[in-house]
């Protein structure tokens, strides 16, 4: 029996299917079981057969959309927006709940514009930060893009979820200028400078007259976003990455406390990461290498990795831009600074590295995919994010690390992360990873995840994003004069989505008829 989306009937969803056919053609309209589960989440902590669409459909452009839009709202069927749908870890392609059908933006996938001279791109969902490199590439220009790990994500997507990178580009929603957004009703809105009719600057400025309103269309079910632009770097005269690695996990304290004035002073200008021992080392080993037990890695085992690849128990990456004196003098300022902490090493090139190879990559704008390695670690496939927020603070780092760590052994997985130090905040970034085969692992991941929630906003941490499956949850955490926000949320949605079609449940935010209800229950494990 065909998976249909909940309240609609076998004969409403076909007249719907066969009406969205005749606006995309039959070849853009997937209702078969095969070609659909591309739409599943393949690293999920969640059993397979979970958050399976019914069906899934791609239009080639604005005017596609707002069609599409008109059916669905006609018949209620619910609809699920994806670009490049590689948003993994946080629940990739895969819909909020099953039965919705994917709207799936890949075929928009166009740069539109790069303007060399004022340093910004105007591009469409499907296009994903490899795509983007290669078109500067080959048409010669200067200007470097700051991607995601790994390339294969969506500059416009990753932006929307709140996404980060590494160079002085790194908050990618601060990077974006203008959005062009379908709302469910099928009205055409640009925003910034965009809503001037015949505007030549919609991608220069983010200011035009009344309020911002770009970012309601963030981690948000209340418009289609099928156009933004995006600031782009000009290429520097001299670029200087560098790596410092501290030998004990406690160095994390004093290396965040370091970090964070030559941060909120440009000192080191772009997004900085700390990496833990056995992130950095999966771009070259795998825990099988060494380890064959279960349960975390015992201590003398994380010091021979250390010992084998010259690393630290943490592993700073920064770089310097700009002409050469600049950088050596600025180079004196941060060397000093850090060599306050006690076996710290230094390195400007490490021959034959492939975590450093990459890192330095992303650093100066080319994207690549070695951190997808990561995946090797302990095989399987499974993995999932989570990843709370706090300011760049030593004592708040090290509270965050010492309590993670101490539930992810619990739990019998290793500690996998990295803080990455916006410019006064700061990303910790867990990696939980198991073999989804492994039903008692699979099981264990999705639970110590929700517990690590319910603790991180007893700390006072929120998250900045999640996966599907916790969205429900973390909302739940934000609950400031009894979820005052949320009410905001719910607002908006009931204004602009009276039928309720787009995206229910993103973000925790549903249309108004499913608050509160079982079909909003968060999915088990």
């Amino acid at each position: 029996m065909e998976l249909l989306p909940d309240g609609v009937s076998a004969q409403s969803f076909n007249a719907a299917i066969a009406a969205i056919r005749g606006i995309v053609g039959a070849e853009w309209v997937i209702v078969d079981e095969t070609p659909l589960s591309s739409y599943r989440d393949a690293y999920s902590p969640l059993p397979d057969g979970s958050l399976l669409p019914s069906a899934a459909v791609a239009p080639d452009g604005v005017e596609q959309v707002q069609q599409i839009l008109k059916v669905v709202n006609d018949h209620k069927i619910p609809i699920w927006t994806i670009g490049t749908g590689r948003n993994f870890a946080y629940g990739g392609p895969a819909p909020r709940k099953s039965g919705y059908v994917m709207l799936d933006l890949k075929r928009m996938n166009r740069v539109l514009e790069v303007n060399e001279k004022y340093g910004y791109a105007l591009v469409e969902p499907g296009v994903s930060y490899m795509q983007l490199y290669q078109h500067l590439q080959k048409m010669g220009s200067k200007l470097w893009i700051d991607a995601a790990a790994p390339a294969w994500g969506g500059v416009i997507g990753n932006a929307l979820e709140h996404g980060a990178g590494y160079t002085p580009y790194g908050d990618h929603f601060m990077m974006q200028c203008g959005m062009e957004v379908v709302l469910a009703d099928g009205t055409v809105v640009r925003t910034g400078q965009g809503a001037l009719q015949g505007s030549k600057h919609w991608q220069v400025s983010k200011h035009a007259l009344g309020p911002h309103v770009d970012g309601l269309f963030t981690q948000s079910n209340f418009g289609v976003v099928t156009k933004m632009g995006i600031w782009l770097m000009h290429e520097p005269p001299g670029y200087k990455p560098f790596m410092i690695t501290v030998p004990k996990e406690d160095d994390l304290e004093r290396l965040i406390d370091i970090a964070r004035p030559l941060k909120i002073n440009q000192l080191i200008p772009n997004g900085v990461v700390a990496v833990d021992l056995l992130w950095e080392v999966s771009a070259k080993a795998t825990r099988r290498h060494y380890y064959d037990g279960k349960g975390p890695l015992p201590v003398s085992v994380r010091n021979k990795i250390m010992a084998d690849h010259d690393l630290g128990m943490w592993n700073f990456y920064g770089a310097l831009y700009g002409p050469p004196p600049m950088m050596e003098n600025t180079w004196k300022v941060i060397e000093a600074a850090f060599r306050q902490i006690p076996g710290a090493k230094f390195y400007f090139d490490r021959k034959d590295d492939p975590a450093w190879s990459y890192r330095a990559q992303l650093m100066r704008g080319v994207p690549n995919m070695t951190e997808f390695s990561i995946m090797n670690w302990v095989g399987g496939g499974g993995h999932i994010n989570f990843s709370p927020m706090s300011a760049p603070d030593g004592k708040e780092a090290m509270a965050q690390y010492r309590a993670i760590e101490k539930r992810c052994h619990e739990y019998g997985f290793d500690y996998i992360g990295e803080f990455v130090i916006g410019w006064r905040d700061m990303h910790h970034i867990l990696m939980i990873m198991f073999d989804r085969a492994d039903e008692d692992q699979r099981k264990k991941a999705y639970d110590l995840f929700a517990l690590l929630i319910d603790e991180a906003a007893e700390l006072g941490f929120g998250e900045y994003r999640t996966h599907l499956a916790f969205m429900d949850q973390i909302a739940k955490t934000y609950n400031y004069n009894d979820h005052a926000l949320w009410d905001v949320h719910h607002r908006l949605k009931d204004a602009l989505d009276p039928n309720g079609v787009l995206s229910p449940g993103k973000m925790g935010i549903w249309p108004k008829g499913l608050r509160g209800t079982a079909a909003t229950a968060p999915p088990k494990a």
